[in-house]
């Protein structure tokens, strides 16, 4: 037992020091009060009491340092028990609680090896004690027998006391170590998503800057050599001019839809309420309008998603249309998202140009696919080729919705 096991200030269970003290206050009364019979009563009252509370006040602090302090400190509780039973019969009038204390104690400071050493220690001080006693009573000899087994149901009633105290205790200190360990890994875990969450808002950021950065700020470098050369040809050739002027537009509404597809991406809820099937309709939909690229969607969905799948899927499905957009050249495009008993399925393949996958594998968009995939513990796989368009196909494990 370390000390990042148990962290005492005083006691690391309150309810057994209470305990403590009540066992101690019962044995205290019993050094007091007059016993009927003169062998049990206490010979020396006030030191009895003095040793039980020098014996309580040492339950407040317990040893957790060297193993050589700890033996001392057990060394010291045990001479004090000893003199106690010595000088008032405590042992003998009452339940010998001083050893279950002992034996509580032993559990907070001891590994497992210690705690059986101090229990089987308390067990024989306890026997010869009580052998002790039983030899100094004078009973003629039919009554020896009932004063046998009483000795004999005695001890196994203290065996059976000590042995519920120490599977106790350990119940109880194998049931804090597991709650503390659990809480160090719900840390570990909470620091670990937010770096996750960091990262993860990083690489978004970052894909919305190159996406601007691609997209907007090529048009409007566009446009603003449009708008120069149609200010230079209005006084000489008005037609060429408005010529240039109405590019200039096209181009003001392609940055205009950049913008608002950048901040589309940015919202944090992107299906804003509505169904997995409706909001990638919806992409479709847009799709088709600015690209004029026929699209068909087959979605059969057997039941609701939840977010944490929903979400990154809308992500994957966005991202492929807009690479589809970019760099396909594509004139069709065919997007199937399926669900099996175990799995959810989603297949996006258009007949574009295609790629070398083993050199452009590496892309910012194919590499936020697939780290989304990875992060609802899917598979993520891309097939192309030059002049053969491409596939992706995306698996995702719906048992994982069922934890």
């Amino acid at each position: 037992m370390n000390n990042s096991y148990i962290q005492i200030k005083n006691h690391p269970f309150r309810f057994l020091l209470y305990l403590e003290w009540v066992l101690l206050g019962i044995s205290i009364l019993t050094a007091v009060i007059p016993s009927p019979l003169p062998r049990f009563s206490s010979k020396l009252p006030e030191l009895t009491i003095f040793c039980l509370l020098c014996f309580g006040f040492m339950g407040l602090r317990l040893p957790l340092g060297r193993q050589p302090i700890k033996i001392i400190y057990t060394a010291i509780e045990i001479i004090l028990i000893l003199i106690t039973g010595s000088l008032g019969g405590i042992n003998s009038r009452s339940f010998p609680f001083l050893y279950l204390v002992l034996v509580t104690r032993s559990c907070l400071i001891f590994d497992l090896q210690g705690r059986l050493v101090v229990t089987t220690l308390s067990f024989v001080l306890f026997l010869i004690n009580l052998n002790h006693r039983s030899a100094n009573f004078k009973i003629p000899p039919i009554a020896q027998d009932r004063l046998r087994f009483f000795v004999f149901i005695s001890a196994v009633l203290f065996g059976l006391s000590l042995l519920f105290v120490l599977l106790l205790m350990n119940a109880i200190l194998s049931e804090r170590q597991s709650r503390e360990k659990l809480a160090i890994a719900n840390e570990k875990l909470r620091q670990y998503a937010l770096k996750i969450e960091y990262q993860a808002t990083l690489e978004e950021r970052n894909r919305i800057a190159r996406e601007i950065h691609d997209s907007l700020g090529h048009s409007l470098t566009a446009l603003n050599l449009q708008l120069e050369t149609a200010l230079k040809l209005s006084k000489t050739d008005l037609t060429r001019a408005l010529a240039f002027l109405e590019t200039a537009k096209e181009l003001g509404s392609k940055a205009l839809q950049d913008v608002r597809h950048s901040v589309s991406t940015l919202r944090s809820h992107p299906l804003q309420g509505q169904s997995l099937e409706q909001a990638i309709a919806s992409l479709a939909t847009d799709f088709q309008r600015t690209t004029g690229v026929m699209i068909e969607c087959q979605i059969q969905l057997t039941h609701v998603l939840p977010v944490d799948i929903s979400t990154p899927i809308y992500r994957i499905v966005q991202e492929s249309l807009t690479n589809i957009a970019k760099h396909a050249k594509a004139s069709s495009v065919e997007l199937k998202l399926t669900t099996t008993e175990a799995d959810l399925i989603l297949l996006i393949q258009d007949n574009g140009r295609g790629f070398d996958v083993q050199q452009n594998s590496t892309g910012f968009g194919l590499k936020s696919m697939r780290d989304r995939t990875l992060a609802v513990d899917g598979n993520f796989q891309i097939h192309s080729a030059l002049g053969d368009g491409c596939q992706i196909i995306v698996a995702v494990p719906l048992s994982r919705e069922k934890l």
